[in-house]
């Protein structure tokens, strides 16, 4: 079975940030990738897969875990800083594990990427710096409560655009909370790999 394939950051060339997320929080000489794995639907596959992180001492960034497309599969998002020498480790550890079927890494240009997030932020200071609805406008974000002592903010979009707004809207210091949801993301290959792995075993059979 072929897998941990992936177009190389040169042959991509829709996306100025080939290789690299663009975030501030990027440590140097790492690349933020994103591991796609398909497993049968067992209880206990969770650790087993945030295991190989904790052994290879990599952080993982976001985690997203729900029902694929294909009956009794599911789809496991995560995402970490790490060499594309790591990356080939981590997924093909994460494949040797019996119930694992699928595991593939990927630079952000390769998919289609969206996360959400929600600010709290403080009304006083809102009505106070015209610069926050800007902000938020300039942004495409949306204000989804208002009260007398706090706003909530919606901003949904990748994660550059999701931390941009935050690292704004938090240097005007009017944060009183902030979360991100974890990545959801489909390839943008005409190919689906799972979908041949899981025919070809059937023939198998």
């Amino acid at each position: 079975m072929e897998t941990n394939k992936r177009i190389g950051a040169a042959e991509c060339g829709d996306c100025n940030t080939c290789g690299k997320c663009g975030s501030a929080e990027c440590p140097e000489g790492l690349t933020l990738y994103t591991m796609i794995i398909y497993s049968e639907n067992f209880a206990g596959i969770l650790n087993q897969i945030t295991a190989v992180f904790t052994r290879r001492q990599v952080n993982i960034e976001s985690l997203n875990v729900c029902a694929s497309s294909t009956p009794g599969v599911h789809k496991y998002t995560i995402t970490c800083y790490c060499t594309e020498e790591m990356a080939i480790m981590l997924t093909k550890q994460i494949e040797k594990k019996i119930d694992v079927l699928q595991a593939n890494y990927f630079t952000d240009c390769e998919l289609f990427i969206l996360e959400a997030c929600l600010l709290k932020l403080s009304t006083p200071d809102v009505l106070e710096n015209a610069a926050v609805g800007q902000i938020i406008r300039q942004h495409g974000a949306r204000i989804v409560e208002v009260n007398p002592t706090y706003t909530i903010v919606e901003k949904k979009g990748d994660t550059v655009e999701i931390l941009n707004l935050y690292k704004k809207l938090n240097d005007l210091d009017v944060v009183l909370q902030f979360v991100r949801s974890g990545r959801i993301a489909v390839t943008k290959s005409l190919v689906e790999t799972l979908d041949r792995y899981l025919e070809e075993r059937q023939k198998e059979q």
